[in-house]
């Protein structure tokens, strides 16, 4: 039996052993911003830019034509219309004039079936917002004002052919689409205060966490969380945002709730809303536990489910910030199941990759792309929808074939980290925190 004394020594020499070093990521707000040749901070986009967007919703008002907005699904992107909604109208333009299009479970807002809408309403001027950009040809063949308002990674000349656009993208911290339109229809009116401000921070805690910091260059939204407490902001962005997951894909719920109430409070006993997310919570649940397989490199992780809701984006954030590798990069789910022969996937920086920066920061959207890079007919393929979005959070949609092959080019299932064949096998002891385990604690 050890002796008390030497039991001692070897407690004090474990607890002086080096602790690993905790990981910091760097707070959103401080991400360094551009800045122009007077030493001015660009933020939250270049100046000329948002101007122009101004001009052209300043014309539309007091032109009083037809207006169609084409807002994203979520709570950024409904925000967004909805702070320009409530701007236009303040400025004289009478809501009757004003559509708006969300195209259906599938569809873009590039596709040839939105285009065709387009046509039919024969609008004069043409706002997309928070809809991803990339370059084609004009939205609408007849004579046309289109805007567009986004913050997602854009290509040069990644805009359709002839729109006036504001783009935060290259503004960092790079500001969310709702809160980037805030910015831009704040000054028009004296009386928007009220009506778009909580607007931003909802659609800003849907993209960015109720985490986030407001601070500078953030604008200070004190008195916005006074009269709406942060807890029913972040309550309302996952009902907000429960529709368009849900297989339904009702989005015109979520529109109409968002457009209809001066704050937050309203929406959290919106039946349609909360049905719609107990829905996608139990397909949650249903599809979080799949065990992921990771690529030859081990610096991808990819889950794979079979379900007609939109959960991937959720389970994707949920894995990224559970798994713990000092090689994982990338988490990824794709779901087999959201579309007929289609493999939707999000893909989420892993948390212990989230701190690095410089020429080791995380990029999906180029480790996406470099995976197919010596493949052109693939790549061809896998076609405009392949690696959308946000340097940290993409996603697509492809088919499942060009699946297979990407999948097979990752080498899914193929981890470095296996042993090679004849090496002694050792056992291995139960893991006892299992991502079961973890969400049951959590709840």
């Amino acid at each position: 039996m050890t002796s008390p004394a030497k039991r001692k020594a070897e407690s004090q020499v474990e607890t002086t052993k080096a602790k690993k070093a905790k990981l910091v990521v760097p707070e959103y707000h401080t991400t360094p911003s551009r800045r122009d040749e007077e030493g001015e901070i660009v933020w939250p986009a270049p100046r000329g830019q948002i101007e122009r967007a101004r001009e052209v919703i300043r014309e539309c008002a007091k032109t009083k034509k037809s207006t169609l907005i084409l807002p994203d699904k979520d709570a950024d992107g409904l925000s967004s219309g909805a702070i320009l909604h409530h701007t236009l109208t303040s400025l004289g333009l009478p809501s009757e004039l004003i559509s708006v299009y969300f195209p259906p479970k599938g569809s873009n807002v590039h596709d040839e079936m939105t285009r065709e809408t387009i046509a039919e309403k024969s609008p004069a001027y043409i706002f997309v917002l928070d809809q991803g950009s990339r370059k084609s040809g004009p939205l609408y063949k007849e004579a046309h004002t289109c805007l567009v308002v986004d913050h997602h990674f854009a290509e040069e000349g990644g805009f359709p052919e002839g729109a006036d656009y504001v783009t935060a993208h290259d503004c960092p911290p790079v500001a969310t689409s709702s809160l980037l339109t805030y910015n831009i229809c704040l000054p028009l009116h004296p009386d928007l205060e009220d009506k778009i401000s909580w607007l931003a921070t909802l659609g800003t805690h849907g993209d960015l966490g109720n985490s986030l910091k407001w601070q500078p260059p953030f604008p200070d939204m004190t008195a916005t969380f006074k009269k709406n407490p942060k807890k029913a902001i972040n309550d309302a962005v996952g009902l907000v945002n429960a529709p368009r997951r849900s297989a339904a894909y009702n989005v015109a719920a979520a529109w109409d709730a968002v457009i209809s109430v001066d704050g937050p409070k309203p929406l959290l006993t919106n039946a349609k809303l909360r049905d719609a997310q107990f829905e996608v919570k139990q397909e949650t649940e249903k599809w979080a536990h799949v065990p992921p397989k990771f690529s030859r490199d081990a610096t991808i992780a990819v889950l794979t489910i079979k379900s007609a809701a939109q959960v991937h984006p959720v389970i994707a954030t949920r894995w990224a910030g559970f798994l713990k590798s000092d090689k994982l990069e990338i988490v990824m789910c794709a779901n087999e199941g959201y579309l007929p022969g289609k493999v939707n996937f999000s893909c989420r920086v892993a948390k212990h990759a989230r701190a690095r920066d410089g020429d080791q920061k995380v990029d999906i959207i180029s480790t996406l792309e470099s995976i197919v890079a010596d493949d052109s007919d693939l790549r061809s393929r896998l076609g405009e929808s392949f690696a959308r979005g946000h340097k940290e959070a993409s996603g697509g949609i492809i088919n499942t074939q060009e699946w297979e092959e990407f999948k097979k080019l990752m080498g899914v299932g193929e981890s470095a980290r296996r042993k090679p064949e004849g090496a002694a096998k050792e056992k291995k002891k139960p893991q006892a925190n299992t991502l079961k385990n973890y969400f049951v604690k959590a709840s």
